[in-house]
């Protein structure tokens, strides 16, 4: 049976096998209205009711069969949102399915959507919406059994006045006399829930691979062709490393800058924040990940978010794979360093015996969004690393890849399927001696356990090196004045550096004593870091800049924060100036004046993390 402590869905008793949706977009309102037909199955007996997840969404009727159905809305949980129970006409025996229908309109304050103003767009001509669905934000969109444990076909028509895209294959469309138009949609792979997602805006398109289109508004088109053109190399890849690819097209959608994720693997349609646009195509790594994620969350997907490493941690595995076959081992190295420095951080900022540190927290209770971190991502990496040395390296583990991926494909797993099956392949496959050194593994030091990982995997630091040679300079010119630093230090130093080694250098930087507002003034005028386009690299300056109360970088904090939604950028931009000398009030005011333009899931979390919410 199913288990789900984030969806109030009666899952143990039925299951959604498909859902088409026919809406309406009106960006005057700022509500989609229409119907949600879901074709449920029964996999119990007697089964009187069928419970569905939702979120302030206004439910005007129940039907099957044309047949009105009675329906109530529990008692609003405050994380989880609404449970709708439906009647049914009569009990249903294990196996029997039926058709319902039901009528609702989003509302204001569904967190699933954000309504775009044209000011706070590209173009500023034309409104904008899009769908931000992981973790448990579908039930604010459409009722449904709100789990990553239900996986379902679904079909779709939006009728709106701009193009609508959405997380599925297009099915043609038809205009109409009032100037708006009816997109069809179809996804015939089986998704989960928070993967159905809709974009509608002043859209166009542009071939960028035989499988795929880059979308985003006219202004932002030639950018984001020029900086996706080796999308298709990356798919070739993952197919070299695990299956064909199943989903068919695999398109981009570059979205406004409150786009609060650096991606998002909606099949068919990945999402992107513009920050990728760095001019010099060093970020689309993420492209990488999301890519990744065809196989690693939406072809075999977590149970419920408490396993949620199960996505991102293989994903994540399988994207270093993918960089290392396109860029060399090196780089794969280098990434991976990075990221257990981001792994600290997180761990760091909850706590190191904080529970949601743990590979497998318990989510009873808790919103997933307050769990979201580097953790699953990193501590599960390193995890798939280490039983990847340890198991006799990628001649091993790669073709187990493989068969994990033929083995669940198409469905929600939880640790132990996974685990068992990892036994059973390496048994099968190459017996006692395989099963022996499995059983030397600390699992539960790895996934019950909070902090950082037990084992630390030793990553090649060859393109590390630089950046800890030249950390160590200015290290020792802590005592210089400014024409001694402008005597040993010149913008050749960082001239050769690739984006990620600028990054980690910042890093480096950031871990030891503040520098001086002298030393960080020269650093400015000789590597030009407040003017860089880069935004990791913008992101890593301002951080180092306000660990040391650098007044001179504030206004470009609030300007930075207030233009970037993505959360790994705002968040710890907001942060790291609350904590600042003076920059409490700054950092509060920065984000109440532009609250509007931050998504709500990041809204959310924003105000938390400056005291104004609990």
């Amino acid at each position: 049976m199913p288990f789900d402590p984030t969806s109030q869905s009666n899952l143990g008793e039925a299951k959604t096998n498909h859902i088409h949706l026919a809406l309406a977009v009106d960006f005057a309102a700022k509500t989609l209205t229409g119907t949600a037909t879901l074709e449920v199955e029964a996999i119990a007996d007697d089964v009187a009711k069928v419970v569905l997840d939702t979120s302030y969404i206004d439910v005007r009727s129940a039907s099957a069969n044309s047949q009105k159905l009675n329906f109530s809305l529990g008692e609003r949980h405050p994380k989880y949102g609404s449970a709708l129970a439906i009647d049914l006409p009569a009990p249903l025996t294990k196996g029997q399915q039926i058709k319902i229908a039901i009528e609702y309109a989003t509302t204001q304050d569904c967190t699933a959507c954000q309504w775009l103003d044209p000011s706070q767009t590209v173009g500023k001509k034309h409104p904008y919406l899009f769908t931000q669905c992981q973790a448990i934000h579908a039930r604010s969109l459409l009722p449904c059994q709100d789990s990553p444990s239900i996986k379902l076909t679904y079909s779709a028509d939006i009728t709106a006045p701009l193009r609508a895209l959405m997380s599925a294959v297009p099915k043609g469309e038809e205009k109409h006399g009032n100037g708006t138009t009816t997109f069809k949609f179809e996804q015939q792979q089986r998704i989960p829930s928070y993967l159905i997602a809709l974009a509608v805006g002043n859209l166009e398109g542009r071939d960028i691979g035989p499988r795929s289109t880059v979308w985003t508004e006219p202004e932002a088109m030639e950018a984001a062709a020029w900086e996706f053109v080796d999308t298709e190399n990356f798919i070739r890849a993952g197919e070299e490393l695990l299956t064909p690819y199943e989903w068919g097209r695999y398109d981009l959608l570059v979205l406004p800058a409150s786009f609060p994720y650096g991606g998002m693997e909606n099949p068919c349609l990945t999402f992107v924040t513009p920050s990728l646009l760095a001019g010099d195509r060093s970020l689309v790594d993420v492209v990488a990940h999301e890519i990744a994620h065809s196989w690693m969350g939406n072809l075999v997907t977590t149970e419920n978010w408490e396993h949620f490493w199960l996505n991102e941690g293989f994903t994540v595995f399988v994207e270093r794979k993918i960089v290392g076959r396109m860029k060399g081992r090196d780089h794969s190295e280098f990434s991976a360093i990075l990221g257990y420095k981001a792994l600290h951080e997180s761990v760091d900022h909850y706590g190191k015996e904080h529970p949601f540190t743990v590979l497998c927290p318990k989510l009873t209770g808790e919103d997933p969004d307050d769990a979201f971190s580097r953790v699953p991502y990193e501590k599960g990496f390193n995890f798939l690393y280490y039983l990847e040395k340890h198991l006799g390296g990628p001649e091993v583990f790669e073709p187990y890849l493989r068969a994990h991926v033929r083995k669940f494909a198409g469905r929600s797993i939880n640790t132990n399927d996974w685990k068992e099956f990892l036994y059973a392949y390496m048994n099968d496959t190459f017996g006692q001696e395989k099963v022996d050194l499995l059983n030397k593994v600390n699992w539960d030091e790895w996934l019950a356990q909070t902090g950082m990982p037990p084992v630390d995997n030793n990553f090649d630091d060859t393109l590390a090196k630089a950046c800890s040679h030249l950390c160590n300079r200015w290290e020792a010119a802590r005592e210089k004045d400014s024409s001694d630093l402008q005597q040993l230090f010149s913008s050749e130093d960082v001239a050769g550096f690739s984006s990620t080694q600028s990054v980690v250098f910042l890093e480096l930087m950031a871990e030891r004593k503040p520098l001086s507002h002298e030393h960080l003034d020269i650093m400015d005028q000789l590597y030009q870091w407040t003017t860089v386009r880069n935004a990791e690299i913008r992101l890593k300056w301002h951080l180092l800049c306000l660990k040391a109360n650098y007044e001179k970088i504030y206004p470009e904090v609030t300007a930075f924060a207030s233009s970037m939604g993505r959360m790994k950028m705002a968040r710890p931009l907001l942060r790291s100036l609350y904590k600042a000398e003076n920059g409490a009030e700054l950092a509060r005011e920065t984000f109440l004046q532009h609250k509007s333009f931050y998504h709500p899931i990041a809204a959310t979390m924003i105000a938390k993390d400056l005291g104004l919410a609990k």
